[in-house]
């Protein structure tokens, strides 16, 4: 019987899965329903490092995975996490001047940032209006990250000292008994006991919970389509290799190259049941047309293709990380939202010590934990 059970193979279960070998847990057995990992929201993530975050929790955590995803441990990996291209966040007021106002603080919570009066960054990305902004930020030690690197090397190591990992295992319910979960049924109708559970089922993991009748969480699963398009062939566009990923939530856009071309997404967050999300073409219609008045240069004529993934929040948008107060023996590690890959070194981290210790050093888990929403 293995010690502890993880259901769902994304970037949390895998995190886990690694950071609980670290720690001399082998004992592990990773079961996930798909062919292989990832296939869903890890898979299809547009995957960047944006330590700035409007959720102070949220914004901890990035900072506190980025040093694992700038320099990680010696031999974790063949090739480097995180290219560090940079982000360039715009903003019209009043945010823009909230952002300068804390624009110390940020400096303080580890953060590299330059702020830019808008002619500085239409001269960083020339395709930006200057008018259509009123300042920016930029991050210039953030970047794209490699998430089949990550995830392929998390899984890897944790193999290799002794975690078990099954694709193609669809735990169809967790067995509860007396208000304590005993394991997993499987759908072939069998059973699997441990001592403890993990719901690491992302878009499904709000399903898990309610049929185990674990503490009522509303996990809410959002749709966030994403397209590519070829480079315009215009003399603004040169360099665009260079060029960080752009977002402005007032034109409620991003783009940044990709492969020779670019990547848009409409930041759509339609909020569904969980799925194998398809893109939104309507969505992506208007984020052409936004990308029109934002960089006009950059307007494509065709798209060369569109995917979808489910990002799937808790209540106040933090994870959920911890056991539940409900059902003994369930451990939650959840409701990442988008951030679910530049947040798995620390939440990885942080559940290894809950299960293992029983309590963590390395973040305050009281604004994970499930117990948080016990009064909501």
């Amino acid at each position: 019987m293995p010690e502890i059970v993880i259901v769902g193979g994304g970037i949390a279960g895998a995190s886990l899965a690694y950071f609980l070998s670290q720690r001399g847990q082998g004992d592990v057995m990773l079961l996930e329903r798909e062919a292989q990992p990832g296939q869903h929201a890890t898979g299809r993530s547009a995957a960047v490092l944006v330590e700035l975050d409007p959720i102070p929790t949220l914004s901890r955590l990035k900072i506190a995975s980025a040093g694992f995803l700038r320099t990680p441990p010696p031999g974790f990996c063949e090739q480097p996490l995180l290219v560090r291209s940079g982000i360039l966040l715009l903003f019209g007021e009043p945010i823009w001047s909230a952002v300068r106002a804390a624009a110390l603080e940020i400096e303080r919570a580890g953060v590299t940032t330059e702020l830019l009066e808008p002619a500085q960054a239409a001269a960083r990305v020339p395709v930006l209006q200057a008018a259509e902004m009123d300042g920016a930020i930029a991050l210039p030690e953030d970047g794209h990250l490699d998430v089949h690197g990550l995830l392929s090397a998390y899984l890897a190591h944790a193999r290799g000292r002794g975690v078990e990992v099954r694709c193609g295992a669809d735990a169809v319910e967790l067995r509860v008994e007396g208000g304590r979960c005993l394991g997993v049924r499987m759908q072939d109708g069998r059973s699997i006991d441990a001592r403890w559970v993990i719901n690491a089922a992302g878009a499904w993991a709000g399903q898990v919970a309610r049929r185990a009748g674990a503490a009522p969480i509303e996990m809410v699963p959002h749709r966030r389509s994403i397209a590519v398009f070829s480079a315009p062939h215009n003399a603004a566009t040169a360099g665009l290799a260079s060029w960080p990923l752009v977002a402005s939530d007032d034109h409620r856009i991003y783009f940044a190259p990709e492969s020779g071309g670019f990547l848009l997404s409409p930041m759509d967050e339609l909020p569904m049941a969980p799925c194998d999300a398809r893109p939104d073409d309507h969505a992506i219609a208007e984020a052409v047309e936004r990308l029109g008045v934002l960089a006009p240069a950059l307007v494509p004529r065709t798209l060369r293709r569109k995917w979808a993934g489910l990002r799937t929040f808790a209540p106040d948008r933090v994870p959920v990380v911890g056991a539940d107060p409900c059902v003994r023996g369930l451990f939650w590690l959840a409701g990442q939202g988008g951030c679910g890959i530049e947040t798995s070194p620390i939440l990885g981290q942080i559940a290894a010590d809950l299960l293992i210790d029983g309590r963590t050093e390395r973040f305050d888990a009281r604004l994970l934990a499930p117990e948080r929403f016990a009064h909501s």
